[in-house]
Protein backbone atom coordinates (compact mmCIF):
# COMPACT_ATOMS: atom_id res chain seq x y z
CA UNK A 1 0.00 0.00 0.00
CA UNK A 2 1.16 3.46 -1.02
CA UNK A 3 2.68 4.90 2.00
CA UNK A 4 0.99 8.70 2.26
CA UNK A 5 -2.54 7.30 0.83
CA UNK A 6 -5.40 5.02 2.33
CA UNK A 7 -5.93 2.97 -0.28
CA UNK A 8 -5.34 -0.53 -0.34
CA UNK A 9 -4.90 -1.22 -4.02
CA UNK A 10 -2.21 -0.79 -5.96
CA UNK A 11 -3.60 0.38 -9.80
CA UNK A 12 -1.52 0.54 -12.62
CA UNK A 13 -0.15 3.86 -14.23
CA UNK A 14 -1.61 5.12 -17.27
CA UNK A 15 -0.10 4.94 -20.45
CA UNK A 16 0.22 7.81 -22.57
CA UNK A 17 -1.41 8.27 -26.17
CA UNK A 18 1.49 8.95 -28.28
CA UNK A 19 5.45 8.58 -27.97
CA UNK A 20 7.10 10.94 -26.06
CA UNK A 21 10.48 12.73 -26.31
CA UNK A 22 13.39 11.05 -24.01
CA UNK A 23 13.82 14.10 -21.70
CA UNK A 24 9.66 13.81 -21.21
CA UNK A 25 9.72 10.01 -21.06
CA UNK A 26 13.05 10.63 -18.53
CA UNK A 27 11.03 12.60 -16.31
CA UNK A 28 7.80 10.98 -16.12
CA UNK A 29 9.92 8.12 -15.00
CA UNK A 30 11.53 9.97 -12.00
CA UNK A 31 7.60 11.16 -11.17
CA UNK A 32 6.14 8.09 -10.80
CA UNK A 33 9.25 6.59 -9.09
CA UNK A 34 8.82 9.64 -6.20
CA UNK A 35 4.55 9.76 -6.28
CA UNK A 36 4.13 6.31 -6.96
CA UNK A 37 5.20 4.83 -3.51
CA UNK A 38 3.88 7.61 -1.80
CA UNK A 39 0.66 8.58 -3.09
CA UNK A 40 -0.13 5.37 -5.69
CA UNK A 41 0.10 8.03 -8.78
CA UNK A 42 -1.59 6.65 -11.46
CA UNK A 43 0.15 8.90 -14.07
CA UNK A 44 -2.84 11.18 -14.97
CA UNK A 45 -1.04 13.99 -16.22
CA UNK A 46 -3.37 15.95 -14.45
CA UNK A 47 -2.43 16.02 -10.81
CA UNK A 48 -4.53 17.51 -7.71
CA UNK A 49 -2.80 16.22 -4.80
CA UNK A 50 -2.08 20.19 -3.23
CA UNK A 51 -6.43 20.02 -3.13
CA UNK A 52 -6.93 16.82 -2.19
CA UNK A 53 -4.86 16.79 0.90
CA UNK A 54 -2.28 14.64 -0.84
CA UNK A 55 -4.35 11.84 -1.33
CA UNK A 56 -4.96 10.91 -5.12
CA UNK A 57 -8.72 11.15 -6.11
CA UNK A 58 -8.01 8.86 -9.47
CA UNK A 59 -8.06 5.97 -6.65
CA UNK A 60 -11.54 6.34 -7.22
CA UNK A 61 -13.04 3.38 -9.11
CA UNK A 62 -15.25 6.13 -11.03
CA UNK A 63 -12.17 8.25 -11.61
CA UNK A 64 -14.05 11.57 -9.90
CA UNK A 65 -12.51 14.48 -9.45
CA UNK A 66 -14.32 16.73 -7.66
CA UNK A 67 -16.15 14.71 -4.90
CA UNK A 68 -17.50 11.36 -3.76
CA UNK A 69 -20.77 9.73 -5.39
CA UNK A 70 -24.26 9.50 -3.75
CA UNK A 71 -23.01 5.88 -2.46
CA UNK A 72 -19.75 7.30 -0.22
CA UNK A 73 -19.48 5.54 2.70
CA UNK A 74 -16.86 5.45 5.54
CA UNK A 75 -16.74 1.54 5.50
CA UNK A 76 -16.02 0.63 1.80
CA UNK A 77 -16.34 1.78 -1.76
CA UNK A 78 -19.65 0.07 -3.16
CA UNK A 79 -17.84 -0.39 -6.64
CA UNK A 80 -14.63 -2.18 -5.36
CA UNK A 81 -15.33 -3.22 -1.77
CA UNK A 82 -11.93 -4.43 -1.47
CA UNK A 83 -10.60 -0.42 -0.91
CA UNK A 84 -12.12 2.69 1.34
CA UNK A 85 -14.40 5.21 -0.54
CA UNK A 86 -11.14 7.38 -1.69
CA UNK A 87 -13.47 9.95 -1.36
CA UNK A 88 -14.44 10.12 2.07
CA UNK A 89 -11.08 9.72 3.38
CA UNK A 90 -10.13 12.76 1.27
CA UNK A 91 -12.65 14.71 2.85
CA UNK A 92 -12.27 13.17 6.60
CA UNK A 93 -8.55 14.50 6.08
CA UNK A 94 -8.88 17.64 4.33
CA UNK A 95 -11.89 18.81 7.33
CA UNK A 96 -9.34 17.66 9.74
CA UNK A 97 -6.28 19.37 8.39
CA UNK A 98 -8.98 22.50 8.10
CA UNK A 99 -8.56 22.30 4.47
CA UNK A 100 -11.74 21.73 3.41
CA UNK A 101 -12.36 25.23 1.50
CA UNK A 102 -9.82 23.85 -0.88
CA UNK A 103 -12.63 21.05 -1.73
CA UNK A 104 -15.25 23.89 -3.21
CA UNK A 105 -13.05 24.36 -6.11
CA UNK A 106 -14.52 22.72 -9.43
CA UNK A 107 -11.62 21.18 -11.27
CA UNK A 108 -11.74 20.17 -14.56
CA UNK A 109 -12.49 16.47 -16.51
CA UNK A 110 -8.90 14.85 -17.43
CA UNK A 111 -7.05 16.52 -20.24
CA UNK A 112 -6.01 12.95 -21.95
CA UNK A 113 -3.73 14.43 -24.09
CA UNK A 114 -1.55 14.40 -20.77
CA UNK A 115 -2.35 11.00 -19.32
CA UNK A 116 0.82 8.70 -19.00
CA UNK A 117 2.98 12.08 -19.14
CA UNK A 118 4.41 13.87 -16.14
CA UNK A 119 3.11 16.63 -13.95
CA UNK A 120 5.84 18.47 -12.96
CA UNK A 121 6.94 19.80 -16.45
CA UNK A 122 3.84 22.14 -16.53
CA UNK A 123 4.61 23.15 -12.92
CA UNK A 124 8.32 24.16 -14.06
CA UNK A 125 7.10 25.97 -16.89
CA UNK A 126 4.98 28.10 -15.21
CA UNK A 127 7.19 28.97 -12.56
CA UNK A 128 9.03 30.05 -14.52
CA UNK A 129 6.92 32.51 -16.11
CA UNK A 130 6.21 33.74 -12.66
CA UNK A 131 10.30 33.66 -11.27
CA UNK A 132 12.17 32.09 -9.49
CA UNK A 133 12.78 35.30 -7.76
CA UNK A 134 9.43 36.52 -7.43
CA UNK A 135 8.05 32.72 -5.69
CA UNK A 136 11.33 32.85 -3.13
CA UNK A 137 10.17 36.21 -1.99
CA UNK A 138 6.39 34.87 -1.73
CA UNK A 139 7.60 31.95 0.28
CA UNK A 140 9.40 34.24 2.48
CA UNK A 141 8.52 37.39 2.80
CA UNK A 142 6.49 36.46 5.82
CA UNK A 143 3.35 38.87 5.17
CA UNK A 144 -0.31 37.17 5.63
CA UNK A 145 -1.34 34.84 2.85
CA UNK A 146 1.83 35.48 0.53
CA UNK A 147 2.50 31.63 0.97
CA UNK A 148 -1.05 30.82 -0.26
CA UNK A 149 -0.78 33.54 -3.00
CA UNK A 150 2.86 32.56 -4.28
CA UNK A 151 1.60 29.03 -4.64
CA UNK A 152 -1.72 29.48 -6.35
CA UNK A 153 0.30 31.70 -9.16
CA UNK A 154 2.37 28.41 -9.98
CA UNK A 155 -0.10 25.93 -9.34
CA UNK A 156 -3.49 27.07 -10.22
CA UNK A 157 -2.99 28.03 -13.90
CA UNK A 158 -1.86 24.25 -14.23
CA UNK A 159 -4.63 22.44 -12.56
CA UNK A 160 -7.28 25.45 -13.95
CA UNK A 161 -6.67 25.68 -17.83
CA UNK A 162 -8.05 28.41 -20.01
CA UNK A 163 -10.56 26.08 -21.34
CA UNK A 164 -11.64 25.40 -18.15
CA UNK A 165 -11.30 28.40 -15.32
CA UNK A 166 -12.90 26.58 -12.61
CA UNK A 167 -13.10 28.56 -9.00
CA UNK A 168 -14.80 27.97 -5.56
CA UNK A 169 -17.29 30.97 -6.16
CA UNK A 170 -20.95 30.97 -6.50
CA UNK A 171 -22.47 31.53 -10.14
CA UNK A 172 -25.90 33.08 -10.55
CA UNK A 173 -28.13 32.25 -13.54
CA UNK A 174 -27.97 34.81 -15.71
CA UNK A 175 -31.70 34.56 -16.93
CA UNK A 176 -34.57 36.23 -14.56
CA UNK A 177 -38.10 34.67 -16.48
CA UNK A 178 -38.95 31.23 -15.75
CA UNK A 179 -37.50 28.78 -18.47
CA UNK A 180 -39.64 25.85 -18.19
CA UNK A 181 -43.18 25.00 -15.77
CA UNK A 182 -41.42 23.36 -12.93
CA UNK A 183 -39.27 26.61 -11.86
CA UNK A 184 -42.31 28.61 -12.24
CA UNK A 185 -44.03 27.46 -9.93
CA UNK A 186 -40.84 26.67 -7.48
CA UNK A 187 -40.58 30.68 -8.11
CA UNK A 188 -44.08 31.42 -7.20
CA UNK A 189 -43.81 29.84 -4.02
CA UNK A 190 -45.38 26.63 -4.67
CA UNK A 191 -44.58 23.83 -2.67
CA UNK A 192 -44.12 21.33 -5.74
CA UNK A 193 -44.77 17.54 -6.70
CA UNK A 194 -42.46 15.90 -9.15
CA UNK A 195 -42.68 12.10 -9.88
CA UNK A 196 -40.61 9.48 -11.27
CA UNK A 197 -42.04 7.55 -14.73
CA UNK A 198 -39.64 4.58 -15.52
CA UNK A 199 -38.54 4.62 -19.15
CA UNK A 200 -40.28 1.15 -20.91
CA UNK A 201 -37.84 -1.60 -21.48
CA UNK A 202 -38.99 -1.71 -25.45
CA UNK A 203 -39.92 0.89 -28.34
CA UNK A 204 -43.70 0.06 -26.94
CA UNK A 205 -44.49 3.30 -25.27
CA UNK A 206 -48.29 3.02 -24.46
CA UNK A 207 -47.96 2.28 -20.72
CA UNK A 208 -45.77 5.36 -20.78
CA UNK A 209 -47.62 7.63 -22.53
CA UNK A 210 -50.62 6.08 -19.95
CA UNK A 211 -48.65 7.18 -17.01
CA UNK A 212 -47.70 10.49 -18.28
CA UNK A 213 -51.66 11.14 -18.95
CA UNK A 214 -52.41 9.57 -15.19
CA UNK A 215 -49.33 11.91 -13.41
CA UNK A 216 -49.43 15.23 -15.59
CA UNK A 217 -52.53 16.48 -13.55
CA UNK A 218 -51.26 15.77 -10.10
CA UNK A 219 -47.79 17.20 -10.69
CA UNK A 220 -45.69 20.09 -11.58
CA UNK A 221 -42.73 17.76 -13.62
CA UNK A 222 -42.12 14.58 -14.56
CA UNK A 223 -38.55 12.39 -14.43
CA UNK A 224 -37.48 10.19 -16.90
CA UNK A 225 -34.59 8.08 -15.90
CA UNK A 226 -31.07 7.92 -17.79
CA UNK A 227 -30.33 4.04 -17.25
CA UNK A 228 -30.90 3.45 -13.76
CA UNK A 229 -29.16 0.94 -11.54
CA UNK A 230 -26.98 0.68 -15.11
CA UNK A 231 -29.94 -0.65 -16.85
CA UNK A 232 -30.76 0.08 -20.14
CA UNK A 233 -34.01 1.46 -20.87
CA UNK A 234 -35.67 3.88 -23.76
CA UNK A 235 -33.84 6.93 -23.25
CA UNK A 236 -34.50 9.61 -20.95
CA UNK A 237 -34.22 11.71 -24.08
CA UNK A 238 -36.80 10.13 -25.89
CA UNK A 239 -39.28 9.95 -23.35
CA UNK A 240 -38.99 13.54 -22.58
CA UNK A 241 -39.65 14.30 -26.07
CA UNK A 242 -43.11 11.91 -25.36
CA UNK A 243 -44.27 14.15 -22.08
CA UNK A 244 -43.92 16.96 -24.43
CA UNK A 245 -46.02 16.47 -27.10
CA UNK A 246 -48.46 14.63 -23.82
CA UNK A 247 -48.54 18.25 -22.49
CA UNK A 248 -46.37 17.57 -19.04
CA UNK A 249 -43.10 19.39 -18.28
CA UNK A 250 -40.68 16.71 -18.45
CA UNK A 251 -36.63 16.36 -16.44
CA UNK A 252 -34.76 14.85 -18.45
CA UNK A 253 -32.26 13.13 -16.58
CA UNK A 254 -28.41 12.62 -17.99
CA UNK A 255 -25.70 10.77 -16.60
CA UNK A 256 -22.14 11.33 -16.83
CA UNK A 257 -21.46 7.55 -16.67
CA UNK A 258 -22.89 7.40 -20.38
CA UNK A 259 -21.57 10.24 -22.33
CA UNK A 260 -18.23 12.13 -23.06
CA UNK A 261 -17.89 15.82 -22.80
CA UNK A 262 -18.61 15.82 -26.81
CA UNK A 263 -22.29 14.13 -26.52
CA UNK A 264 -23.14 15.71 -23.29
CA UNK A 265 -23.29 18.94 -24.83
CA UNK A 266 -24.63 17.81 -28.34
CA UNK A 267 -27.33 15.90 -26.45
CA UNK A 268 -28.66 18.62 -24.35
CA UNK A 269 -28.16 21.44 -27.48
CA UNK A 270 -30.94 19.15 -28.93
CA UNK A 271 -33.28 18.72 -26.60
CA UNK A 272 -33.00 22.60 -25.55
CA UNK A 273 -33.92 22.57 -29.47
CA UNK A 274 -37.13 20.71 -28.82
CA UNK A 275 -38.16 22.34 -26.11
CA UNK A 276 -36.86 19.85 -23.30
CA UNK A 277 -35.94 22.51 -20.29
CA UNK A 278 -35.07 20.82 -17.17
CA UNK A 279 -32.35 18.76 -17.18
CA UNK A 280 -30.77 16.97 -14.15
CA UNK A 281 -27.46 16.28 -13.98
CA UNK A 282 -25.69 13.01 -12.58
CA UNK A 283 -22.47 11.36 -12.39
CA UNK A 284 -24.50 7.78 -12.41
CA UNK A 285 -24.84 4.56 -10.90
CA UNK A 286 -21.55 2.09 -11.45
CA UNK A 287 -21.91 -0.32 -14.30
CA UNK A 288 -21.68 -2.85 -10.89
CA UNK A 289 -24.82 -2.45 -10.46
CA UNK A 290 -26.56 -3.78 -13.84
CA UNK A 291 -26.52 -6.51 -15.23
CA UNK A 292 -23.27 -8.38 -16.76
CA UNK A 293 -21.18 -8.53 -18.86
CA UNK A 294 -20.00 -4.97 -17.33
CA UNK A 295 -18.84 -2.52 -19.20
CA UNK A 296 -16.04 -0.49 -18.30
CA UNK A 297 -15.61 0.48 -14.18
CA UNK A 298 -12.83 2.33 -14.03
CA UNK A 299 -13.49 5.91 -15.23
CA UNK A 300 -15.87 8.52 -16.02
CA UNK A 301 -15.11 11.17 -18.39
CA UNK A 302 -16.94 13.79 -16.58
CA UNK A 303 -19.09 13.77 -13.26
CA UNK A 304 -22.20 15.70 -11.97
CA UNK A 305 -20.59 18.72 -10.73
CA UNK A 306 -18.08 19.17 -14.44
CA UNK A 307 -21.29 18.61 -15.97
CA UNK A 308 -23.06 21.09 -14.49
CA UNK A 309 -20.17 23.78 -14.99
CA UNK A 310 -20.21 22.81 -18.59
CA UNK A 311 -24.09 23.52 -19.35
CA UNK A 312 -24.19 26.46 -16.79
CA UNK A 313 -20.84 27.96 -19.25
CA UNK A 314 -23.33 26.80 -22.48
CA UNK A 315 -26.28 28.44 -20.98
CA UNK A 316 -25.02 31.68 -19.19
CA UNK A 317 -22.07 32.35 -21.32
CA UNK A 318 -22.84 31.20 -24.96
CA UNK A 319 -19.65 28.71 -25.41
CA UNK A 320 -18.96 25.10 -25.56
CA UNK A 321 -15.96 23.72 -23.39
CA UNK A 322 -13.59 23.86 -26.64
CA UNK A 323 -14.67 27.78 -25.77
CA UNK A 324 -16.41 28.10 -29.66
CA UNK A 325 -19.09 30.65 -29.33
CA UNK A 326 -23.01 29.33 -28.90
CA UNK A 327 -25.26 32.20 -31.34
CA UNK A 328 -28.61 31.12 -29.93
CA UNK A 329 -27.37 29.31 -26.39
CA UNK A 330 -29.88 26.76 -25.38
CA UNK A 331 -32.53 27.13 -22.12
CA UNK A 332 -32.76 25.14 -19.26
CA UNK A 333 -33.26 24.81 -15.32
CA UNK A 334 -30.31 22.91 -14.13
CA UNK A 335 -30.42 20.11 -11.11
CA UNK A 336 -28.68 17.83 -9.68
CA UNK A 337 -29.19 14.90 -7.22
CA UNK A 338 -28.18 15.60 -3.63
CA UNK A 339 -27.88 12.43 -0.89
CA UNK A 340 -28.41 13.61 2.65
CA UNK A 341 -27.86 9.99 4.36
CA UNK A 342 -24.65 8.90 2.19
CA UNK A 343 -21.88 10.13 4.25
CA UNK A 344 -21.19 12.13 7.25
CA UNK A 345 -23.92 15.63 6.82
CA UNK A 346 -20.95 18.16 6.79
CA UNK A 347 -19.39 16.06 3.85
CA UNK A 348 -22.17 15.78 1.90
CA UNK A 349 -23.44 19.18 2.55
CA UNK A 350 -19.84 20.89 1.38
CA UNK A 351 -20.80 18.42 -1.60
CA UNK A 352 -23.84 20.27 -2.18
CA UNK A 353 -22.41 23.51 -2.00
CA UNK A 354 -19.82 22.46 -4.60
CA UNK A 355 -23.11 21.54 -6.95
CA UNK A 356 -24.54 25.13 -6.10
CA UNK A 357 -21.68 26.84 -6.99
CA UNK A 358 -21.35 24.63 -10.83
CA UNK A 359 -24.86 25.91 -11.63
CA UNK A 360 -27.25 23.67 -9.79
CA UNK A 361 -30.85 25.65 -9.19
CA UNK A 362 -32.54 22.72 -8.02
CA UNK A 363 -31.96 19.22 -6.23
CA UNK A 364 -33.82 16.09 -5.84
CA UNK A 365 -32.57 14.07 -3.15
CA UNK A 366 -32.25 10.43 -2.96
CA UNK A 367 -35.01 8.22 -1.49
CA UNK A 368 -35.34 9.43 2.26
CA UNK A 369 -37.01 7.40 5.13
CA UNK A 370 -36.59 9.24 7.90
CA UNK A 371 -37.91 12.75 7.45
CA UNK A 372 -36.79 13.91 11.64
CA UNK A 373 -32.91 12.71 10.57
CA UNK A 374 -33.57 15.52 7.50
CA UNK A 375 -32.86 18.35 9.97
CA UNK A 376 -29.34 17.62 10.83
CA UNK A 377 -28.79 18.07 6.72
CA UNK A 378 -30.49 20.97 6.79
CA UNK A 379 -28.60 22.47 9.30
CA UNK A 380 -25.53 21.84 7.41
CA UNK A 381 -26.80 23.22 4.41
CA UNK A 382 -27.96 26.46 5.98
CA UNK A 383 -24.32 26.64 7.01
CA UNK A 384 -23.16 27.03 4.00
CA UNK A 385 -25.35 29.69 2.78
CA UNK A 386 -26.71 28.16 0.08
CA UNK A 387 -30.90 27.82 1.18
CA UNK A 388 -31.69 30.93 -0.78
CA UNK A 389 -29.45 29.93 -3.80
CA UNK A 390 -31.54 26.29 -4.78
CA UNK A 391 -34.76 24.14 -4.19
CA UNK A 392 -34.75 21.40 -2.47
CA UNK A 393 -37.26 18.74 -3.58
CA UNK A 394 -37.17 15.57 -1.46
CA UNK A 395 -36.91 11.82 -2.50
CA UNK A 396 -40.07 9.86 -1.41
CA UNK A 397 -41.09 6.40 -2.47
CA UNK A 398 -43.73 4.31 -1.73
CA UNK A 399 -42.81 0.58 -0.83
CA UNK A 400 -44.40 -2.43 -2.27
CA UNK A 401 -43.07 -5.08 -0.35
CA UNK A 402 -40.66 -5.87 2.61
CA UNK A 403 -38.15 -7.47 0.45
CA UNK A 404 -37.88 -3.96 -1.58
CA UNK A 405 -37.56 -2.43 1.57
CA UNK A 406 -35.07 -4.67 2.78
CA UNK A 407 -32.98 -4.85 -0.33
CA UNK A 408 -33.31 -1.05 -0.92
CA UNK A 409 -31.51 -0.75 2.44
CA UNK A 410 -28.64 -3.28 1.82
CA UNK A 411 -28.14 -2.53 -2.10
CA UNK A 412 -29.05 0.97 -2.72
CA UNK A 413 -25.92 3.39 -2.44
CA UNK A 414 -26.62 6.28 -0.65
CA UNK A 415 -30.41 4.59 0.88
CA UNK A 416 -30.92 4.54 4.58
CA UNK A 417 -34.35 2.12 6.00
CA UNK A 418 -34.31 2.81 9.35
CA UNK A 419 -34.94 -0.44 11.65
CA UNK A 420 -38.86 0.75 12.40
CA UNK A 421 -39.77 1.13 8.86
CA UNK A 422 -38.46 -2.78 8.13
CA UNK A 423 -40.74 -3.58 11.16
CA UNK A 424 -43.48 -2.18 10.08
CA UNK A 425 -43.33 -3.86 6.75
CA UNK A 426 -41.95 -7.18 8.01
CA UNK A 427 -45.42 -6.75 9.98
CA UNK A 428 -47.18 -6.25 7.43
CA UNK A 429 -46.22 -9.06 5.05
CA UNK A 430 -47.39 -11.34 7.78
CA UNK A 431 -50.81 -9.33 7.58
CA UNK A 432 -50.67 -9.37 3.97
CA UNK A 433 -51.18 -5.92 3.86
CA UNK A 434 -47.83 -4.46 2.91
CA UNK A 435 -48.92 -2.16 -0.10
CA UNK A 436 -51.13 -0.56 2.17
CA UNK A 437 -48.43 -0.16 4.72
CA UNK A 438 -45.92 1.01 2.69
CA UNK A 439 -48.43 3.67 1.14
CA UNK A 440 -48.97 4.94 5.00
CA UNK A 441 -45.42 5.33 5.24
CA UNK A 442 -45.02 7.81 2.43
CA UNK A 443 -47.99 9.20 3.42
CA UNK A 444 -46.29 10.44 7.04
CA UNK A 445 -43.20 11.08 5.47
CA UNK A 446 -44.71 14.03 3.12
CA UNK A 447 -46.68 15.24 6.17
CA UNK A 448 -43.46 15.84 8.47
CA UNK A 449 -41.45 16.84 4.85
CA UNK A 450 -43.96 19.50 4.12
CA UNK A 451 -43.35 21.35 7.72
CA UNK A 452 -39.37 21.28 7.07
CA UNK A 453 -38.33 24.99 6.12
CA UNK A 454 -35.80 24.98 3.17
CA UNK A 455 -37.41 22.59 1.41
CA UNK A 456 -39.48 22.96 -1.35
CA UNK A 457 -40.96 20.09 -2.69
CA UNK A 458 -41.13 16.46 -2.85
CA UNK A 459 -40.31 13.34 -5.79
CA UNK A 460 -42.06 10.73 -6.04
CA UNK A 461 -40.27 7.81 -7.16
CA UNK A 462 -42.74 5.03 -7.48
CA UNK A 463 -40.80 2.63 -9.21
CA UNK A 464 -43.14 0.77 -11.46
CA UNK A 465 -46.31 1.82 -9.44
CA UNK A 466 -46.96 4.96 -10.47
CA UNK A 467 -50.79 4.33 -10.30
CA UNK A 468 -50.74 5.33 -6.65
CA UNK A 469 -49.22 8.86 -7.27
CA UNK A 470 -52.18 10.71 -7.49
CA UNK A 471 -53.53 9.26 -4.31
CA UNK A 472 -50.43 10.44 -2.63
CA UNK A 473 -50.73 13.71 -3.44
CA UNK A 474 -54.48 14.08 -2.85
CA UNK A 475 -54.25 12.42 0.88
CA UNK A 476 -51.35 14.20 1.40
CA UNK A 477 -53.02 17.54 0.76
CA UNK A 478 -50.59 18.56 -1.83
CA UNK A 479 -53.05 20.23 -4.39
CA UNK A 480 -52.29 23.67 -5.52
CA UNK A 481 -50.32 24.27 -2.28
CA UNK A 482 -49.04 27.87 -3.06
CA UNK A 483 -47.56 29.92 -1.03
CA UNK A 484 -46.29 27.62 2.12
CA UNK A 485 -42.41 28.12 1.17
CA UNK A 486 -41.79 31.61 -0.15
CA UNK A 487 -41.34 32.74 3.49
CA UNK A 488 -39.08 30.22 4.32
CA UNK A 489 -36.51 30.68 1.57
CA UNK A 490 -36.49 34.81 1.97
CA UNK A 491 -33.51 34.52 4.67
CA UNK A 492 -31.59 31.31 3.37
CA UNK A 493 -31.73 30.37 7.36
CA UNK A 494 -33.28 27.48 9.87
CA UNK A 495 -33.25 29.50 12.56
CA UNK A 496 -35.73 27.01 14.15
CA UNK A 497 -33.12 24.17 14.24
CA UNK A 498 -30.21 23.75 16.83
CA UNK A 499 -27.41 22.82 14.81
CA UNK A 500 -25.85 18.72 16.08
CA UNK A 501 -30.02 18.20 17.73
CA UNK A 502 -29.70 15.24 14.77
CA UNK A 503 -26.13 13.30 14.95
CA UNK A 504 -24.99 12.68 11.66
CA UNK A 505 -25.62 9.94 9.99
CA UNK A 506 -22.08 8.54 8.12
CA UNK A 507 -23.44 5.15 6.74
CA UNK A 508 -26.35 4.12 4.35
Amino acid sequence: MPGLTPGRRYQPPFMPFKRQPFKKRALAAFELAVKGPLFGCRMCGNCLLQETALICPMECPKGLRNGPCGGSTPEKCYVDESRPCIWYKIYERSFKLGREALLLEVLPPLDWSKTGTDAWSDVFEQAGKVGIKNIVTGLTSGEGGAVTRTLDSVFKPVRQPDWWQGDAEYHAPKYTAPVSELERRLKAGEFVVAAEVTPPLSINTDKLKQNIKLLKPHVAALNFTDGSSAVPRLSSWACSQIALELGADPIMQITGRDHTRVSLQSSVMGASALGVRNVLCLTGDSMVLGPGPQGRMDIVDIDSIQMLWILRRMRDEGKYLDGREIKNPPQYFLGAAASPFASNMKFQALREQKKVNAGAQFFQTNVVFDANALDGWLNEIAKRDILDKVYIMIGVTPLKSYKTAAYMDRKIPGVFVPKHILNRMETAKEKGNEQEEGLQIALELVEKIKTKQGVSGIHIMAVGWEEIVPRIVKEAGLCNRLGSNADNRKSGQLDELVPGQVTPMTSF
